[in-house]
């Protein structure tokens, strides 16, 4: 008996170390936030201060290859919580428009991080955007509609959300589907509120700052997704922050934006658990060249939102999906450090895994490579040896580190020229570019490497047949996937 009660007694002790021993994990995603909108990775060019965001650069470390899955944003957020390429899911192009008749891009049976961290004993929770598909139902379970004439009526208060986030490992949630609903607060599964747009972004910090000093108070460690909702359109910078850039309300919004992840990261200091909680920084992809007005931006006030790269959210090119990417972990990560090693979004399952030692089922995070070692070791080298990319058109490329095979001949998205223009003005069918030498994508050299073509694309083929990227029992996409869709 007295050594039962003994073992007992140390196990309560050897799981409360093990509880302080988990980090909290707060993951923040922006919306449409480019690469060069980040003054410390665009020192040259950018013109808007980011002063918090740069604070976290300084004690952390910056990754200057990140990448999203995806040049939107719908397919980037499903590759971040479940660590599989959006193009093996239903949605082969585009975004989800969210509503009446759609599921959840996510399948019930589809492993998340949330879900993951919560059997570990976390507690989950999102705040935000979501944006990956679920419906607005009545009582009697009866879809309500949320287009009227293609104009935007919503969901009355009271509308129950059958399929949302905390369906999907979240256990509490407050936040909205996507911009055009932005409006319709949702509060675990119901809708609760209507909000002007221009609040929503500091309703999200509030509910954020307020999460943290309660989960701060608990035993167990924590999950935070807050997805915020800037700076993609609307534009709607709060009467604090209209005109403080001088250079229009896009600027004024991204300084807004900032602002507020400076607020979530001093919550942290304030209830003393910053030096255990691992924080993530990045977007879902690049900026929108139109929500921007990227031309004046540049023309006027030698802001570039992409930094010297090519093309914008929506494109192939890198200015779509190189985003920015930081990590701060006290103690764990050396402070103001640069990392130029290949990775992507979806790393953030295995990521999660590794730090906590859960083993990921066969069938769950196909192309999910851990980036601890590079948090932890400046020499480490990444696993992610190609990463494929996706444009919102459906267009493919795959790049590693020194090429990159794009499999349309303009940009694949919005930007000038696009694949129909392209294609009228008789520019190759495929792209290739050398990274090294050539990041801002302005000499197609396929021709003088037709073996590095056929390598590349091969390589994709096997990414995709295999129905995974990692090692592990071969899996089966969700439907068909053309890599080369000529013409279309």
């Amino acid at each position: 008996m007295k050594f039962s009660k003994f073992y007992i007694f140390f196990m309560l002790i050897l799981a409360s170390v093990k509880a302080q021993d988990r980090p909290n994990i707060v993951y923040i995603i922006c919306d449409d936030l480019g690469y060069g909108d980040v003054q410390v990775l665009n020192r040259e060019n950018g013109k808007i201060p980011t002063p918090q965001i740069d604070k976290i650069a300084k004690a952390g470390m910056v990754f200057t290859d990140a990448h999203s899955g995806s040049s939107v944003c719908t397919p980037s957020r499903y590759g971040v919580l479940t660590g599989r390429y959006a193009w093996r899911s239903r949605l082969q192009k585009g975004v989800l428009s969210g509503g009446d008749e759609l599921d959840p891009l996510i399948s019930e049976n589809q492993l998340t991080v949330p879900e993951m961290l919560k059997k570990y004993g976390y507690n989950t929770a999102a705040i935000g955007k979501w944006h990956l598909g679920f419906k607005f139902v009545n009582e009697k379970g009866e879809p309500y509609e949320i287009y009227e004439d293609k104009k935007v009526i919503g969901p009355p208060i009271g509308a129950i959300v059958p399929d949302g986030p905390i369906t999907r490992g979240f256990n509490s949630y407050v936040g909205f589907h996507h911009s055009r609903v932005m409006k319709t607060v949702i509060k675990d599964d119901k809708v609760v509120d209507k909000m002007p747009p221009i609040k929503m972004l500091q309703f999200l910090s509030n509910h954020a700052t307020d999460y943290i000093a309660a989960e701060a108070t608990k035993k167990e460690p924590f999950f935070l997704y807050l997805a915020l909702n800037s700076p993609h359109s609307p534009v709607v910078p709060s009467e604090k922050w209209q005109g403080k850039s001088g250079m229009g309300a896009y600027a004024d919004f991204v300084m807004e934006t900032d602002d507020v992840v400076g607020q979530v990261m001093e919550a942290l200091e304030q209830n003393g658990i910053a030096e255990n909680t691992l924080v993530f920084f990045t977007s879902d992809n690049g900026s929108s060249a139109p929500v921007a007005k990227a031309g004046k931006l540049e023309k006027e006030f030698g802001h570039y939102p992409s930094a010297h790269l090519r093309g914008y959210k929506s494109d192939i090119w890198e200015g779509g999906h190189r985003i920015p990417f930081i990590v701060k972990w006290p103690g764990k990560i050396e402070a103001n450090t640069n990392n130029d090693e290949l990775i992507c979004l979806t790393s953030l399952m295995a990521t999660c895994a590794d730090i906590t030692g859960i083993t990921i089922p066969e069938e769950a995070a196909e192309d999910s490579y851990s980036i601890l070692p590079l948090l932890t070791n400046k020499k480490a080298k990444s696993d992610y040896e190609y990463v494929v990319h996706h444009s919102i058109n459906g267009k493919f490329s795959i790049r590693n580190r020194k090429w990159k095979l794009e499999f349309t001949p303009g940009s694949g998205g919005w930007t000038a020229p696009n694949d129909k223009k392209a294609r009228e003005i008789g520019l190759p069918q495929i792209q290739l570019y050398n990274m090294i030498k050539d990041e801002g994508e302005t000499n197609n050299v396929y021709a003088q490497h037709p073996r590095v073509v056929k390598k590349l694309t091969n390589r994709l083929k096997e990414i995709v047949d295999n129905g995974r990227t990692t090692e592990g029992k071969l899996q089966d996409n969700d439907v068909p996937v053309d890599i080369f869709k000529v013409g279309k």
